[in-house]
């Protein structure tokens, strides 16, 4: 599907989180301790997604708060706890729950959430959108060295 161009770069942040989804469920299927990958998420968490949803948020959702929008921004809640639950409690049912969760939470925003924005929003309001992105987004790169999903 093609993206308009000033969210491009929130989708492609969402490669990132699918790629960490994905490195959950291989360190779990290789019986790697829960604590590692929980150090994994932890600095995941914190590089990038805390990031990400602050971006989505005081940029993209701010422009309508329609139910589509709570629902994302609900989520956006609902993966933060489950991160701190994951910190106090590295436990494998959490990490599992935390990696369908957010990659349920992309599949949303890619295929529901985003192009209701290319719908509802005029092309101003995504001119301002990328406007305001070029000011503050980092592209993401993934540079974590020890790879416990391998």
């Amino acid at each position: 599907m093609k993206r308009n161009s000033n969210i491009v770069p929130l989708s492609r942040d969402h490669h990132f989180g699918l790629l960490c989804s994905w490195k959950i469920r291989q360190g779990l299927s290789k019986k790697i301790d829960p604590k590692r990958i929980s150090v994994y998420l932890d600095y995941f968490w914190n590089t990038h997604l805390k990031t990400h949803f602050k971006e989505e948020e005081e940029v993209l959702f701010i422009k309508r708060e329609d139910a589509l929008t709570m629902k994302a921004l609900d989520e956006h809640r609902q993966i933060e706890h489950l991160v701190n639950r994951i910190t106090d409690d590295p436990r494998e049912t959490l990490l599992m729950e935390f990696s369908e969760l957010l990659q349920e939470h992309i599949r949303f925003e890619e295929r529901v959430l985003f192009p209701h924005f290319e719908t509802i929003l005029t092309e101003p309001e995504l001119a301002e959108v990328g406007k305001q992105l070029d000011l503050i987004h980092q592209p993401q790169t993934d540079g974590y060295k020890d790879e416990f999903w391998r």
